[in-house]
């Protein structure tokens, strides 16, 4: 904890496992944390698939990041947007939980 008080910026963590899991560190870390997670199983043939699907990926990783950094104030919001864009993600993808 002593190292990440000097840290500037969101924490993101990204887990195969179900995002509660990581979540259970937010209340032990000083800034914004966001947990992305794979809260369910059997619905890709590969790691890769799979971490796409529930939104887990590098990609996903990238805008959750910008995205709380957007949410404090600190880079714009157009940010965000280039870089969904850039990725091809689908913003209007329905959430992977609720299929």
């Amino acid at each position: 904890m002593k190292l990440l008080k000097k840290a500037e910026g969101p924490i993101i963590a990204s887990t195969d496992y179900m995002k509660s899991f990581a979540e259970q560190i937010a209340v032990f870390l000083p800034h914004k944390f966001v947990a992305l997670g794979t809260d369910g199983f059997g619905r890709s043939d590969s790691r890769e698939k799979l971490r796409h699907f529930f939104e887990v990926d590098r990609h996903y990783v990238v805008v959750a990041a910008l995205k709380a950094l957007s949410d404090e104030g600190k880079i714009k919001s157009s940010i965000v947007t280039d870089a969904i864009k850039k990725f091809k993600l689908d913003p209007n993808k329905p959430n992977p939980v609720t299929q």
